[in-house]
């Protein structure tokens, strides 16, 4: 089964948008959206909302983290030998814990190196 990691998506969208709207191309004006809330699009143009990126940067590190602790406290469970933890849940969380962690690091190169780019562009 493929979950997706919708906070990660989001930063990655955001980072499209943006990308599409320094470009010049009308990309998405009205800014990311997603389900789950982390980021709305609020229809303003330009900067939609200032924090919007930051926040979905902030919630998608925070979903790392949080897979990542729960694998782990299950793989302390399952080790303790607790009767409801069976190995292929802890396989299962540790292998979607690696995947995030994976792209977190990913996106994170993307972004140094965007950052380096712009640096890099003389005025």
């Amino acid at each position: 089964m493929n979950f997706p990691i919708n906070p990660l998506s989001a930063a990655l969208s955001a980072i499209q948008s943006m990308a599409s709207q320094a470009a010049g191309g009308t990309g998405a004006a009205s800014g990311p959206t997603v389900a789950s809330g982390a980021v709305s699009g609020s229809g303003q143009s330009g900067a939609a909302s200032v924090g919007s990126f930051a926040d979905a940067l902030k919630s998608s590190i925070d979903k790392i983290s949080d897979n990542q602790t729960k694998a782990l406290n299950e793989a302390h469970a399952f080790e303790i030998g607790a009767p409801n933890v069976s190995l292929n849940d802890v396989m299962v969380d540790m292998q979607k814990a690696n995947v995030g962690l994976q792209f977190g690091l990913q996106v994170r190169n993307k972004l140094v190196s965007a950052y380096n780019d712009v640096m890099q562009i003389s005025v």
